[in-house]
């Protein structure tokens, strides 16, 4: 079940839960995403410097984990949005001793996965959902002004002036220099609220389409490689009808 579905229509989106969940896994991920990437930076650093020596060789262990849970995070925050499970499958060692263990952890393309997502594709992702989701507050907000466009004042020359600035307006709102739009009564804040409203309809389509092409990208690099062929090679396994009459066909012993 998707249940980031874009086939509504712009009210019937804005009322379901797709909008709202696609919000917060682009918000938290610019948190949880650093930290992730943080962490697996500074586990993959030390263990890197210190694994020219015998003693590196446990910290080179203990990072391969670390970024192995830190993809797990990943993993159950994606489950939040996309319920399909997300399966990686990685490599066991064959045997024990601690360069046996090694090889199997560094050699495994699970763990070049969980780093090509933890830490390549965090900036591009960041900057792709702070954006998205910058724009999608900004109309959020704007709905609400008629509610609190008196609040924010300036004071220029001596006279204090209450209003919403949408633009600059460095001589007030009636002075020279100035541009934009000026939100300093009701039927103003109403406008800019009804033009908000529609914005915002239409961009959770953008914030929900955003949320899915970051699952897709997570999904990706996070689970288990598909093979194309993979049907194709399993109806080659099976017997055919040929198989069946040829069967037929043998005298029996």
């Amino acid at each position: 079940m998707d249940r980031l579905n874009l086939r509504r229509n712009p009210i019937r989106l804005t009322l379901s839960a797709a909008p709202w969940k696609s919000a917060w896994y682009l918000f938290s991920y610019l948190f949880i995403g650093a930290g992730l990437c943080a962490i697996t930076l500074a586990v993959a650093g030390v263990g890197a410097g210190f694994g020219v020596t015998l003693a590196g060789l446990p910290l080179l262990i203990g990072a391969a984990s670390t970024i192995r849970w830190c993809a797990n995070v990943e993993r159950a925050r994606l489950r939040s949005i996309q319920p399909e499970p997300v399966i990686a499958r990685y490599r066991s060692p064959a045997g024990g001793g601690l360069v046996n263990r090694l090889r199997t952890h560094w050699t495994d393309p699970a763990t070049w996965r969980d780093l090509a997502y933890l830490i390549s594709m965090y900036i591009p992702l960041a900057v792709l959902d702070a954006v998205v989701f910058a724009v999608w507050l900004t109309f959020l907000a704007g709905i609400t002004l008629p509610v609190w466009y008196w609040a924010p004042w300036q004071s220029i020359h001596g006279v204090r002036y209450h209003g919403y600035q949408l633009g600059y307006f460095p001589n007030g709102p009636h002075g020279p220099g100035g541009w934009g739009l000026y939100v300093g009564s009701l039927p103003k804040a109403l406008l800019v609220a009804a033009v908000c409203l529609v914005a915002f309809l239409l961009f959770n389509y953008v914030l929900v389409a955003t949320a899915r092409a970051h699952a897709f990208v997570a999904r990706s690099l996070l689970s288990e490689p598909v093979d194309p062929l993979k049907e194709a090679k399993e109806v080659l396994r099976e017997p055919g009808p040929l198989s069946a009459v040829e069967a037929a066909g043998r005298p029996a012993l």
